[in-house]
């Protein structure tokens, strides 16, 4: 192994600093108070100085965190995005893409129905926030991005191609099951599981 080799490996393993470690800390414990406290009070009835009081930092130290209240509750997405991804990815090639798709979802629904009292509080309160609908389409978008190189590949098609539909409709479509079992779940409370509610939408698509 070269020098320049030995020292890239070494800098992708190197462990987090302890300001890093830190940050991270504040930024979960930010999280965790702002959530309580929008379930409690209702997103728009809570302010950004309530939160901060709590967390025992300033209005402005909490700017250095979050850049806004939406996110503080939609910080997480962006993870969850790339762990969907990387689970469709992995489903095996003799899979049909649509799926592949709804079984890469199960690492949404899987988690969702861990803490479903928790997870359903979450959903009902982007359904209801005109704010957090916008800022939730806007990462759903970066999903779709996320989706479709592997959607191509397995359609054989080029996902620079813009006459190539395909992959964007399979994605977007997908997402919109997503999102209608997700307002199913919480319409019913969670009285039926979330993963048959989506189960039941994408099955709809392929009737």
């Amino acid at each position: 192994m070269t020098d320049s080799a030995r020292t890239s490996a070494q800098s992708a393993t190197k462990p987090p600093s302890l300001r890093e470690r830190m940050r991270a800390t504040v930024r979960k414990e930010v999280v965790e108070v702002a959530l309580r406290l929008f379930v409690e009070q209702g997103f728009d009835r809570t302010t950004v100085d309530q939160i901060a009081g709590e967390v025992g930092l300033s209005r402005a130290s909490l700017f250095r965190y979050f850049g806004t209240k939406e996110d503080m509750v939609l910080q997480g997405l962006d993870e969850t995005g790339r762990q969907i991804a990387e689970a469709f990815a992995a489903r095996p090639d003799t899979e049909r893409p649509w799926e592949a798709l709804r079984r890469a979802f199960d690492v949404l629904t899987q988690a969702n129905e861990q803490a479903p009292e928790q997870a359903l509080s979450y959903l009902r309160m982007l359904q209801e926030t005109p704010s957090l609908r916008a800022r939730h389409f806007e990462k759903q978008l970066s999903w779709q991005a996320m989706l479709e190189p592997e959607i191509a590949r397995r359609l054989g098609v080029s996902a620079d191609q813009p006459e190539e539909v395909g992959p964007n409709a399979l994605s977007g479509a997908a997402l919109a099951c997503l999102d209608a079992a997700a307002t199913g779940w919480v319409t019913c409370g969670g009285a039926v599981p979330l993963a048959v509610l989506l189960d039941r939408a994408m099955g709809t698509l392929t009737e």
